[in-house]
């Protein structure tokens, strides 16, 4: 496996004499390159430090948490305040977002588990510099990757679930659509039943067509087929559930659902925490200006929390 160092950028952090690192890596897959930034807290790499492999939510998002309908630099600011903790950090560009965009395959081509696959990539160039003391965090469907991926890796020594759910998508999707006008809803219904059977749609309303399109049906199909609470009870390593209390998108249901059964997670509540990590209150319209607000800082809870069990 190939991996590449482009370029390294070293920043003073405001408030802190502490320097910290950002080496921009691309590392070569069977298909395309991918691309990401490791972050170090010092100039000098040592593979002696703890290191977060940051794993994105959903759609075409990138390194920093952003996206073409929204800008808010979640992701970024994380593995920034991790390196003011001394703490190292590795994200990356999804398929299709940022430097990343040109390895996106057909829609019809793609299945969850590639997800895996790819942030294997980065978890393997980890392990291969030497780094011995990595963390998985991943975010919302990021959370089901990554904790996929750290059952299948014994060199990973902890893993963070960010704002994950706790149950299969099918069962998030009818809540989702639960609240909308009954013709939707009967018809989204129809079409989650028949997907969860495997059963492939050709007809649909024109009110689902860009959620449940033909070309992204075979991901969706691929994607039921996993439970996160099923997936996590396997973890033997030391886990950590973070949920928001705001959270427009994941349920303190799904934070309880993934913490039970497995004496090995520890559940953290944040209040005023929302599915990005910004902290506001229970006003929806203040909550979705965040997504797109990239000064708003992160919840100060969040980093608390994570800092205490990583070095732990």
């Amino acid at each position: 496996m190939k991996y590449i160092l482009v370029v390294l950028f070293c920043f003073f952090v405001g408030g802190f004499t502490a320097q910290y690192t950002n080496l921009d890596i691309k590392v070569e897959t069977s298909y395309k390159s991918l691309y990401g930034t490791l972050t170090l807290p010092s100039v000098k790499m040592d593979t002696n430090l703890h290191v977060v492999l940051i794993i994105a939510g959903s759609g075409p998002t990138d390194r920093d948490g952003n996206n073409p309908v929204m800008v808010n630099n979640s992701l970024k600011m994380l593995g920034d305040e991790l390196a003011r903790f001394n703490i190292a950090s590795l994200r990356y560009d999804k398929r299709g977002a940022g430097e990343s965009r040109g390895a996106i395959q057909s829609e019809s081509d793609m299945v969850f588990y590639d997800n895996v696959a790819d942030a294997n990539y980065f978890l393997q160039y980890l392990i291969d510099r030497g780094f011995s003391k990595i963390i998985i965090a991943g975010h919302s469907e990021g959370s089901l990757v990554g904790m996929i991926l750290a059952k299948e890796h014994p060199e990973v020594v902890k893993y963070i679930s960010l704002a994950g759910a706790g149950r299969p998508i099918g069962t998030v999707l009818k809540e989702q659509y639960g609240s909308t006008m009954e013709v939707i809803r009967d018809s989204a219904y129809v079409v989650i039943d028949n997907l969860e059977k495997g059963i492939l749609m050709d007809t649909l309303s024109p009110w689902l067509y860009s959620v449940f399109r033909p070309s992204v049906q075979p991901y969706i199909i691929s994607w039921m087929q996993y439970n996160p609470s099923e997936v996590i009870r396997e973890l033997t390593i030391p886990v950590l559930v973070i949920q928001g209390l705001t959270d427009l998108q994941v349920s303190v249901e799904d934070a309880k659902k993934l913490s039970s059964d497995n004496a090995n997670v520890e559940l953290k509540i944040i209040k005023d925490m929302n599915h990005i990590f910004k902290k506001v209150g229970a006003d929806k319209k203040e909550n979705r200006a965040t997504y797109k607000n990239p000064d708003l800082p992160l919840h100060p809870d969040l980093m608390l929390e994570m800092v205490n069990f990583i070095r732990k």
